[in-house]
């Protein structure tokens, strides 16, 4: 996602059974189709509600049936409040309905994992306790790999916890430090790292 912007560089691997993402003959559509993203801010295509999930269809080659749209507006608790509006603009949704049509949108055509960037940081109380739901619901099915700063929502949807840190170089660049990962529970009543230990008791963050 970051590969065609300026000054941006990754490096090492990842691997997603066995293979490298980043591999010359990786096709990034096929990738997409597999690992599903949702976004911190819910970033529905200004089109129909049933548009936004037929179009991954369409890409990926799934036939895009009533009998699919409704699949996946029922997996994202989202059908019964949609279903007499299905050709209206997306964007007349509320904020935590649109984001809950972004997670039916990803899992419309049936991906292995979801990655979920802080998915209710721009959502109220209400709506973040329907995500945090929906996502507890949804990893009965789904590899959900869940970014968030709130340490609270961190050990409510969680099964495991990895706390990453930042550190600087000379040169004033940052990068990421994997500082320790396991069980939640274990992370937030016995982290074996100091750091995590002061991030997760109000020390510093």
């Amino acid at each position: 996602m970051n590969e065609l912007i300026s000054g941006t560089s990754h490096g090492g691997r990842i691997l997603f059974r066995g293979h490298d993402l980043y591999a010359r003959d990786v096709d990034p559509a096929k990738v997409r189709a597999r690992i599903g993203m949702v976004f911190q801010q819910p970033n529905p295509f200004r089109a129909t509600i049933r548009e936004n999930l037929t179009f991954g269809m369409k890409v990926n080659g799934i036939k895009p049936t009533d009998e699919r749209v409704e699949q996946a507006l029922r997996s994202a608790a989202l059908w019964d409040e949609v279903r007499d509006r299905l050709n209206k603009d997306a964007w007349t949704l509320s904020g935590g309905q649109q984001q809950r049509l972004c997670i039916a949108r990803a899992i419309a055509v049936e991906p292995e994992v979801i990655l979920m960037d802080e998915p209710c940081s721009a959502l109220d109380p209400i709506a973040t306790l329907a995500i945090e739901e929906l996502m507890r619901g949804l990893c009965e099915r789904y590899a959900i790999v869940v970014v968030t700063h709130n340490m609270q929502q961190a050990a409510r949807v969680s099964d495991r916890t990895a706390f990453f840190t930042v550190a600087g170089t000379a040169e004033g660049e940052r990068h990421g430090i994997l500082c320790e990962a396991g069980p939640t529970a274990q992370i937030f009543a016995a982290p074996s790292d100091p750091r995590t230990h002061d991030y997760i008791t109000g020390r510093f963050g």
